[in-house]
């Protein structure tokens, strides 16, 4: 279930987002201010934020501006009720996916939405949450119970690989390519080395695996 911001300061306008984004199965969020968006926005993993333009504290360029400075790759649509096409180009200057003009459709929103989110899907969220593990990946950070745990920029890029392909048995190629890439040559008990390493600061028990399982034969499983 999709995860969505809404900011907008028009109460009537945000309670009816709210309701047909509910009923669409999102769950949704309503923030009615630029400053407390921009603090949301960084607290929570959201799939998609639904930014208005003109709201009180800062607006909301600048704090589409700040997110994408920041690091943050959450799919973002901005509302306003401006028609001009230079306010357009600067929303999408500034990092914007989408740009929506007041009076809209519901549904065009919804397909709008949808069109993100598909968009948005091969790519990961900034944080990931399983077990006591946060991966923070705008901020390229490993944290277990709360606390920092070094990691290496390769176990940074072969959880990314394993995250983006939940579910899913990875082959050993399939990471190198990942985290490696093609034009490097890695041996198969590299793979393996890395995976030992990495399950020691995710697993509760790395001799026997939860999250990071050995597909035998085949490659690894990511279970997170």
């Amino acid at each position: 279930m999709a995860r969505i911001l809404v900011v907008e300061d028009d109460a009537d306008l945000a309670f009816g987002l709210e309701d047909d984004l509910k009923t669409e199965g999102y769950q949704v969020e309503i923030v009615r201010d630029g400053v407390t968006a921009s603090r949301r926005a960084r607290e929570e993993a959201w799939d998609l934020i639904l930014l208005d333009v003109m709201l009180p504290g800062r607006d909301g360029f600048e704090v589409c501006r700040d997110l994408r400075r920041a690091g943050f790759r959450i799919p973002i649509i901005m509302l306003t009720a401006k028609a001009q096409e230079a306010e357009k180009v600067l929303g999408l200057e500034l990092g914007a996916d989408d740009y929506v003009t007041k009076p809209f459709s519901p549904r065009e929103l919804r397909a709008r939405i949808k069109a993100a989110l598909r968009r948005a899907s091969g790519d990961l969220p900034h944080v990931y949450r399983f077990g006591d593990v946060e991966v923070d990946f705008g901020r390229a950070e490993l944290r277990r119970g709360g606390m920092p745990v070094e990691a290496t920029s390769l176990e940074l890029k072969l959880l990314g690989a394993f995250i983006r392909s939940r579910g899913h048995v990875l082959s050993r190629n399939q990471l190198l390519e990942a985290a490696w890439g093609s034009d490097t040559f890695v041996t198969d008990r590299t793979v393996d080395h890395h995976i030992v390493n990495l399950r020691r600061k995710i697993e509760p028990q790395p001799d026997e695996p939860r999250y990071l399982v050995s597909v035998r034969g085949i490659g690894y499983r990511f279970d997170g």
